[in-house]
């Protein structure tokens, strides 16, 4: 088979930057599935994108598709002649060139031929087609009078399969072997006799790089670059470099610097108004304070690089000055002198305003505090100050920075210094992996706003769903056994949340909620533990206990996790299973725990009798003092004991005292077991 090198390329007008990736993946991976859907082989697919062009160049793909055998089934051999002929001239053969195949208890006649492969040329178009359709474009637009939709209107098309164009029309495009260099560098034609020549051609004479990844990389080592010039280290934010990857087809870095005075305002507000508005880059010290400079990412490579420094410079100084003003301005009114305000703003229709939400966390932040060894009255003050900040210019302008400036002005009030940064540390953790609170009252806040939030909307029936968690409920959840766990703080959700739903008390449906939010909670340790190789198994065996402290059942995940890898485990996990079996088995529950020692007949039954009561006198302090993994490993020596009792004694003796004697000696042995976990789900 023949093959060749596949390159398409789509121009269009500056693509939405932080969905380039996006884009360009998705059209890789659809191109990947058409050709795999068609029968075409290749060696590799790299995708290529810039602000005005999505490319991707497929290597050594088969110039057709391969011959296919294909069978096709007819009427039985005791069909009439008039239909088996029917078939022979539908499959375009004579009766002669049929077959017979047993099917089944029948006979039947059978056409056996060969398909020849298409062309990839005639496969191409739709395979391309269908993948452009399929991107994951949240709104399409339409340009000009042509009813064509797009994510930007288009204005080329390169499609060559080796040196040849694979005729099509797409998006109201004919293909062709033009691409487009520069806009700005060289805005002119260049024509492309293979795809070999897509990334050599663009680069020179067109001057641009088409492979963001490499764009990347040119970026990162030209802002280094500058930063090194005055001997400062520059921020490099991933997402920021990638977006700004996605502006620029020929990056060229170049350092500006603003007016010193405005170091006053918080360094977060200066670096989120260069960030967010200017996609620059900012410098810090060797002691991490920020530096009065900035560097930007040009999409050209100017004989005078001055006058864009400058231009930069003429556009962020308005808006550190905007930052200066608001952080002035927000600074003369006390942060306490904004609580009234927070009743103007709803936090959801049902539960209320901010201002009622402020009122709940307060009284719940001070329990916590009070039971972690924290201030209850800093807790108090901080919930009550929680939301102030959103009522500020500064939040209202940046809202990325709520928290933040509330620590800081609370600072210039002359709060507590824990009080100030619980009002920051209260948004901890704002996403997977990220800090987080390290003050008591930091915690207790964080803890009691995301409480509130999880019970108010369960009270009112609103729980996530499979694929709408608009006030992102399973995050707040995950952060509050974060927190707790990794805090070693003794919690209990049980009663923190009961202390929650009593703010609810006029909501319907708020009997169950309780219930209904600690199971909610604590599902999503599951996939908290497959994230750290914890098996389903493992976080299963412990959730059918139920334990409402997130500290106790990540001490019993770890426990079992142990466990499970004695080599014990199997024997000692199917042991419980069988003894569950039996229990479950029996019309009602065993009423006492206590063994008759003068029915113990057998020595297998004996030995683990004497076992299991030595173990409920040694293991209850474990238990006690949350030492799970202790208990199991003491818990694994009953393996022998356990498949001896199996193999020499009859659990359902004839006689029914005895039967009940060791029915109870199963349910003590279960009871040990169950002090930590369900093994038998192992």
């Amino acid at each position: 088979m023949i093959n060749q090198d596949f390159l398409v390329e789509l121009g269009t007008e500056e693509l939405p930057p932080t969905s380039l990736l996006t884009l360009a993946s998705a059209f890789g991976d659809g191109i990947e599935r058409g050709l795999q859907a068609a029968g075409l082989s290749y060696s590799s697919v790299q995708v290529h994108a810039s602000p005005r062009r999505l490319a991707v160049v497929v290597k050594d793909l088969l110039v057709a598709q391969p011959d296919r055998e294909f069978e096709k089934r007819g009427p039985a051999t005791q069909a009439p002649t008039q239909a088996v002929e029917g078939f022979a001239r539908s499959c375009g053969v004579s009766l002669d060139e049929l077959t017979t195949q047993e099917v089944g208890k029948g006979q039947y006649y059978v056409y056996k031929g060969m398909e020849k492969g298409k062309p990839s040329t005639e496969l191409l178009p739709a395979i391309v087609s269908d993948s452009l359709a399929a991107l994951p474009i949240p709104k399409r637009m339409r340009w000009g009078a042509s009813r064509t939709e797009f994510v930007r209107p288009v204005h080329w098309l390169v499609m060559l399969l080796g040196e040849t164009v694979v005729p099509c029309t797409i998006l109201g495009l004919t293909s062709g072997r033009k691409t487009q260099g520069h806009r700005f560098h060289y805005p002119h034609s260049i024509e492309l006799l293979s795809p070999s020549d897509y990334t050599t051609k663009l680069l020179s004479p067109g001057m641009v790089i088409v492979d963001i990844n490499d764009r990347r990389e040119k970026i990162r080592a030209q802002v280094l670059a500058e930063a090194a010039k005055i001997d400062a280290q520059v921020v490099i934010d991933e997402d920021l470099l990638d977006e700004v990857s996605a502006l620029n087809e020929w990056p060229v870095a170049l350092m500006g610097r603003f007016e010193e005075r405005f170091l006053q305002v918080p360094a977060e507000a200066l670096i989120s108004s260069m960030k967010a508005n200017q996609k620059y880059f900012h410098l810090i010290d060797a002691h991490g304070k920020l530096l009065p400079y900035f560097i930007t990412v040009s999409n050209i490579e100017s004989k005078d690089p001055s006058q864009i420094i400058s231009g930069n410079e003429k556009v962020i100084r308005p808006r550190l000055a905007d930052a200066a003003f608001f952080f002035e301005q927000d600074r003369q009114t006390p942060l306490s002198d904004r609580t009234e305000k927070l009743k103007s703003i709803v936090f959801q229709h049902d539960l209320g305003t901010l201002y009622q939400k402020t009122e709940r966390v307060q009284g719940l932040a001070s329990n916590i505090a009070k039971q972690i060894g924290g201030n209850p009255e800093f807790a108090s003050r901080a919930a009550l100050l929680s939301k102030c900040d959103l009522m500020t210019n500064m939040v209202f302008e940046f809202t990325e920075l709520q928290g933040l400036m509330g620590y800081h002005y609370a600072l210039h009030d002359g709060e507590e210094n824990e009080v100030a940064l619980a009002l920051n540390e209260q948004y901890m953790p704002r996403f997977a992996g990220d800090q987080l609170p390290t003050t008591k009252t930091g915690m207790a806040l964080a803890i009691a706003d995301r409480l509130d939030t999880i019970t108010g909307l369960f009270a009112i029936n609103q729980p996530p769903t499979g694929s709408k968690d608009p006030f992102a409920l399973r995050r707040q959840s995950l952060g509050v056994l974060r927190i707790i766990i990794e805090n070693n703080l003794d919690l209990d959700l049980e009663e923190l949340v009961a202390l929650s739903a009593a703010n609810y008390p006029e909501l319907a449906g708020s009997k169950d909620v309780v219930k209904r939010v600690i199971d909610f909670m604590l599902e999503r340790f599951r996939a908290w533990y497959e994230e750290k190789s914890i098996s389903v198994a493992v976080y299963l065996s412990v959730q059918a206990m139920r334990p409402t402290r997130p500290l106790d059942f990540d001490k019993r995940v770890q426990a079992v996790a142990q466990f499970s890898e004695l080599p014990e485990a199997i024997d000692l996990a199917a042991a419980n299973k069988r003894v569950a079996n039996i229990l479950a088995k029996l019309e009602s529950p065993i009423a006492s725990s206590k063994l008759d020692t003068t029915l113990l007949l057998e020595p297998a039954e004996i030995a683990l009798a004497d076992s299991v009561n030595e173990l409920t006198q040694s293991l209850q302090p474990l238990f006690e003092q949350g030492n799970y993994t202790q208990a199991m490993l003491q818990l694994a020596s009953l393996k022998d004991q356990i498949n001896l009792f199996f193999d020499d004694v009859m659990v359902n003796s004839e006689d029914d005292a005895i039967r009940n004697n060791r029915l109870t000696l199963l349910s003590n042995l279960r009871k040990l077991f169950l002090g930590t976990a369900d093994i038998s789900l192992l």
